[in-house]
Parts: C-alpha cells; sequence; structure tokens
C-alpha cells in the first residue's frame, strides 16, 4: 500500500527537476549561441515581420510572419521549427549586441504556437490577448514548454491535498488501498456480439477482460499485435453500454490514430487540442471544426469577423491613443466572444459520447465539470505517471484501462533521476547463439518477482516507473492481459524478442511470418542476397569501425556547436548507405526503406549521405521512429569501443519496439549486443 499524500509529494520534488533540467537546456542554447548560429542550427527564424494579423479560436491574435522586406523577403531560409512547437514572438537582437545584453531577450516577447508553416510565411497563435508587436524586425525562437510541466504540478498538488475521504474506489485501488474487483463470472456468459468479427483469441480475450474489470485493466499490446485495433472494439463496446468515454494518450499522434479508426464507425466524438498538432484527417472532428460548422457556430461567426476588423485596422494606425482605444474595443469583443463560443463549445461536448485529448489536454478548462464513466489511456507505457493522473482526476471516471507495453520505449527523462547500475553481461557465446539462430536468452531483470507476478520489493518514486509498471507490480498479472498474435513482421525478426521478453508468447500471424523483401506486392523486386534474408546483423565492431564524438568542426557554421555531445560512426553510417543502395538497386521502392540511429549526430551525417540521393527515404531517432512502419528497417547502432560502453543505451527497452517490420537489416556490434542482452 503506498501513501498517497507521501507519493504526490515525491512525483512535485521530481517534476521540478525534470522541468528545470529541460528549461536549462533551452536557457544555455539561446544564451551561449548568437541568433545567427541558432537560426542555422534550426532553433530561430530571424529578420521577420508581421504579414497579417486575425483572430484564432478562443479570440487568440494569430500573426502570419515573413521575411521582413528590407532583407529581400521571399522564401523563409532553411529552418527546425515545425507545426506545434512552443516558441516566442520578440524583437530581434541587434547584430552588435553583447552576450549580456542578449540574456533572456526571447521572454521579453510573447509565446505562442506554430499552426502552419509555408515556404514563405510562418503562422503563430499567441498565447496572450492583448499583445502590441514591435514594428521592427522580429525573431521566432523555439522554447521550452513549461505549459505541461504547471498541468502535471496542478495535478499532483490536488492529489497531495486530497484527503482520505475524498479518494474515490479507484484511487484507492490505484495505491493498493483497496483490491481491483470484476464482475462476476457468471454475468459475462452471454455471447458478445462483435463489432469487428475478424479479432484473435487474446484481443477477445482483453476485451471481455476489460468489460469484466470495475476499477482497472491493463492491456499489454507488444509490437504490431494490434493494440489500437482491439481499443476500437473495447470503445464500441462500452458505448454499447451506454457509457461515456475519455481516450487519452501522451502524443497528439496516438490520440489522432484513434480517431481515424473511429470515424468510420460515427461516433459521436469531440477531439480536444490546438488544431496545428492535430493529423488533417482528424481535423473535422476538432473543436475548432465543429464550433463553426455546427448548428449553433452562427453566433460567434458575426462577432469573430468585427474582431478580425479590428485586428487589421491595429496594424494600420500610429496614433497611441487610437490604438489604446482599439485594444480596449477588442477586450470587450473577446470577452463576448469567448461567452458565446463557451455555449457553443459546451453543447458540442454534451452531445459527444467520446471526448478525446492528449493527456495534458484532458486538463483543460473545456472538461470542467464533464463526467465520464471509463478512461482510457493509449501508449500508457510511454507516458509519466503524473500525466495519467491529469484525466483520472478531471474525469471523475470510476473505471481506467490503460493499454500500452511496459516492455518498450520508456518516457524520456532527462533529469536522469534514477541511478545506473552496472549488471553483468552475458557471454560472446550466448550472442553468438542469437545471431545463428539459437534463441534461449532471456533478459532479466534484478527485480525477482513471485508467483502471482509480483515484485518483491516495491521501487523507490522515480519517473521512470509510469503508471502501468507500478499498477503492474501492485497487483501482479492479474490485472493484466497481453495480446499474442503480431501482424508486423516476420517471424525470424520476432523470434529474439519473444523469447527475450515475451516468454515465447507472440505468435506470428499467417499474412506476415514467412514474408520477405523478394516477395513485396509491387513485383518488380529481384532475389538477391539483400531481399531474401529478413533479418542481417552486420558486425560493425573493431578497428574500422570507431565511433567518436561529433566533432566541432562545424562548430563556428552553428550546427554541430549544439550537436557537440552526439556520437558518430562515420564507417558505420557508409555501410548503411552501402546497404540502402543494394536495397534500391534490387528494385525496394525508397519509401519503404527507414534508417533509425540512437544519436543524433550520426542521424545528422546519415542525412547529408542520403537525403539528396534518396528522395523520400526515413530517416529518424530511435525514439522518434517507434510504432512507425517500414517494408525494411535499417538500424545503426553507432557504440564501438574498447571500453564496450554504451551509454544511454544501456535501456534494454530500447532493443524492443522498433523490430517493426517485415524484413530488417541491424547494424551491430557483439559488443553492442553483448551489453544489451541480459
Amino acid at each position: 500500500m503506498t501513501d498517497i499524500s507521501t507519493f504526490a509529494t515525491s512525483q512535485l520534488s521530481l517534476l521540478d527537476k525534470e522541468l528545470q533540467a529541460e528549461l536549462a537546456e533551452t536557457q544555455l542554447l539561446t544564451e551561449t549561441h548568437a541568433p545567427n548560429t541558432l537560426q542555422r542550427a534550426g532553433l530561430a527564424l530571424l529578420n521577420l515581420h508581421v504579414s497579417s494579423q486575425r483572430t484564432g479560436l478562443g479570440g487568440k491574435t494569430v500573426l502570419e510572419l515573413g521575411l521582413d522586406p528590407a532583407v529581400g523577403g521571399g522564401e523563409l531560409p532553411e529552418h527546425g521549427l515545425r507545426v506545434g512547437d512552443i516558441c516566442a514572438v520578440a524583437e530581434q537582437p541587434k547584430g552588435g549586441e553583447r552576450k549580456k545584453e542578449r540574456e533572456g531577450m526571447e521572454k521579453q516577447g510573447v509565446e505562442g504556437v506554430v499552426t502552419r508553416v509555408h515556404k514563405e510565411t510562418v503562422t503563430v497563435a499567441l498565447d496572450r490577448d492583448e499583445v502590441e508587436i514591435p514594428n521592427g524586425k522580429l525573431w521566432l525562437v523555439k522554447l521550452a514548454n513549461d505549459v505541461t510541466w504547471k498541468r502535471l504540478n496542478f495535478t499532483m498538488t490536488r492529489l497531495q491535498k486530497m484527503q482520505p475521504s475524498e479518494h474515490s474506489t479507484l484511487t484507492q485501488v490505484l495505491f493498493g488501498q483497496s483490491s481491483p474487483t470484476r464482475i462476476p463470472p457468471d454475468d459475462l456468459k452471454s455471447e458478445l456480439k462483435w463489432h469487428d468479427p475478424t479479432l484473435n483469441d487474446s484481443q477477445q480475450k482483453a476485451i471481455r477482460f476489460a468489460l469484466a474489470s470495475h476499477e482497472v485493466a491493463l492491456i499489454h499490446g507488444p509490437p504490431g499485435t494490434g493494440k489500437t485495433h482491439q481499443l476500437i472494439e473495447l470503445i464500441l463496446q462500452l458505448l454499447d453500454r451506454d457509457q461515456r468515454l475519455l481516450v487519452c494518450g501522451p502524443s497528439n499522434i496516438s490520440v489522432d490514430n484513434i480517431v481515424e479508426r473511429l470515424a468510420s464507425h460515427k461516433v459521436p466524438m469531440v477531439r480536444l487540442g490546438h488544431p496545428a498538432r492535430l493529423l488533417p484527417s482528424v481535423l473535422n472532428h476538432s473543436l475548432e471544426v465543429l464550433t463553426k460548422t455546427s448548428e449553433a457556430a452562427g453566433i460567434v461567426q458575426d462577432i469573430r469577423a468585427e474582431m478580425d476588423s479590428k485586428q487589421s485596422s491595429i496594424r494600420k494606425t500610429r496614433n497611441g491613443r487610437e490604438r489604446r482605444a482599439i485594444y480596449g474595443e477588442m477586450k470587450d469583443l473577446r470577452r463576448v466572444y469567448r461567452q458565446r463560443e463557451g455555449r457553443v463549445v459546451s453543447d458540442l461536448l454534451k452531445q459527444s459520447k467520446v471526448v478525446l485529448s492528449t493527456l495534458h489536454g484532458a486538463g483543460g478548462y473545456h472538461l470542467k465539470n464533464e463526467g465520464f464513466d471509463v478512461v482510457i489511456v493509449d501508449e500508457a507505457s510511454q507516458a509519466l505517471e503524473a500525466q495519467c493522473w491529469i484525466p483520472v482526476l478531471s474525469s471523475g471516471a470510476a473505471k481506467l484501462v490503460l493499454a500500452g507495453d511496459h516492455l518498450q520505449l520508456p518516457p524520456t527523462i532527462k533529469s536522469l533521476n534514477m541511478k545506473q547500475t552496472k549488471k553483468p553481461a552475458v557471454t560472446k557465446a550466448d550472442v553468438d547463439n542469437v545471431a545463428n539462430g539459437v534463441l534461449n536468452v532471456s533478459i532479466k531483470d534484478e527485480t525477482k518477482v513471485n508467483a502471482g507476478g509480483k515484485k518483491d520489493k516495491e521501487d523507490d518514486v522515480k519517473l521512470e516507473t509510469t503508471l502501468f509498471d507500478r499498477l503492474l507490480n501492485l497487483h501482479g498479472n492479474a490485472i493484466k492481459r497481453m495480446l499474442t498474435t503480431q501482424y508486423r513482421m516476420h517471424e525470424k525478426i520476432m523470434a529474439f524478442p519473444s523469447s527475450a521478453l515475451y516468454d515465447n508468447k507472440l505468435i506470428a500471424a499467417d499474412a506476415v511470418k514467412a514474408r520477405l523483401l523478394k516477395d513485396l506486392p509491387h513485383g518488380n523486386v529481384e532475389d538477391t542476397e539483400d531481399t531474401r534474408e529478413p533479418l542481417v546483423f552486420w558486425d560493425t565492431q573493431g578497428g574500422d569501425f570507431p565511433e567518436k564524438v561529433e566533432d566541432d568542426e562545424a562548430g563556428a557554421k552553428g550546427k554541430g556547436a549544439l550537436l557537440a555531445e552526439s556520437k558518430v560512426n562515420e564507417n558505420e553510417a557508409a555501410l548503411a548507405a552501402l546497404h540502402v543502395r543494394n536495397l534500391v538497386a534490387a528494385g525496394v521502392q525508397v519509401e519503404d526503406i527507414a534508417v533509425v540511429t540512437p544519436y543524433n549526430g550520426q542521424l545528422a551525417l546519415l542525412s547529408r549521405m542520403l537525403k539528396e540521393r534518396f528522395a523520400g527515404i526515413e530517416l529518424g531517432s530511435v525514439d522518434g521512429f517507434q510504432g512507425r512502419e517500414k517494408e525494411a528497417v535499417i538500424v545503426s547502432l553507432v557504440r564501438s569501443n574498447a571500453e564496450h560502453e554504451v551509454g544511454f543505451l544501456d535501456e534494454k527497452r530500447r532493443l524492443n519496439g522498433n523490430s517493426n517490420n517485415p524484413p530488417v537489416a541491424l547494424f551491430a556490434q557483439l559488443s553492442i549486443a553483448n551489453n544489451w542482452m541480459r
């Protein structure tokens, strides 16, 4: 049993350390690098001016920024700002200003969210209402997002201050103060009417289990086992029982995937979230689009048009008194606008049986006083526990369903709260066995697990422990069901993770278990040594493939300095490029190939080598590629040193979650494999 207030207090301390680490990283970049360097590193845009100004959702000011005509206008330079990024719009520092005069200058501007990126303009929705934008040159600086941390802090503070009498039955179960309960088996004897009759046996069992659980259920979905597909059926089954659902995920893409799949079922739903962060295919279900297209939307259109007119007049006048008068009128209009818009939003939400948002978004004011029966969290193993408490506390729901895979990549923690302990490696012979197909090596945790699935000793509170992990530790396997049929990869690729992580329980579906590159349906792939093997290990250990810290050769040019601590392996990158060329020469389409690596420095090197020649190839980090699918995936692991050090790659879950696709060429040193397979 865990004391709830003590737990929340520990979380608050850890969350503050994580926020400070993220803010310090951003501040270090902006204060120690000149604006031109930040632009070349993709973290800023210089020499901008306001092309237009209008009103967005919630009465927010929306700026369209383009190059200042004084510098020639035209297309924006290459930059790294993307839709959804948090940024600051501020007066641009003068070229001759010293470092001290630059410090914190971006904080003197106003924060916003990038909503559109075009060749010649970037559009930003500002967070503040009454904003007077300077008429001189502006710059746009990418910032750390502290809004999420404020909401996490608010949620944990609320949990910390709750009295025992305020704890719901669900909260008591989540902290081991009560035991989970289930519907009696006799009540579940009637046959379910499946919306999707193609569900496999393990998927059906998981759905039955989740329906029967009163307070909490864990759905364990290893890579490619159709976890999201199964969640759609669960949602439909809960709707059949007249339940109202709040469906969340740690990222926008995880939520949008569910919206896309639910759309064909004509479910009355609303997707919360900034439209800039949503997939185009789900915008019709977003709150912004629905507030414009619903029957009640007309009550806000007239006042929105008047606000846009006022926005335009502000840019035209130079008279200070007139500008102040217009700002006063805008303030009154915004108040009326929000009142009207609030009524439209409230009506839309009440009509929706399913509301979907990110975990962070579930704490927004839109859901205040909205009641839900069940909270479903997808990709729960990639979320901090504090994030999962946002929908639990805001929804008032009595039931929680967590879906994820605690054996894949965990949340990224920058503050490094957990102390790393050196673990004994397996022998080289064990690694050779794996490479040769003798897959009897299992990755063991130092913490013992008893017969009921519970760990003997409860872990100390740390950010790395997700809610999924903690509940499994607390209540054991009795609250979990695992999906076992995977539809994503050849059985030889599946064999190692099944043996090492999933107790040999994974089964390859007939459609993929023998599928090879030479058998791709477009039919023009040649049968070569590169296309007939599903799993290839390239041994890059030794003197010919040394790793190195990315040198600062490009530091004077900007970007290299910002990646100076990253690792690269030039010869291994060349080998990866060779394999890409061989696959393309054999007829594999470039769009079907991905090259991934754990290190940003190696990613930059691979990009320079491959991007221009093979337009359409996907390059990404290991973390960023999780959940993506390609026909051929090449993994460059980079590390090669006499000490056999692998740094953060020592996290065993980084082995998993990227064996997502049928044929894979894996660039793996034996030394790295030896360190990972424990």
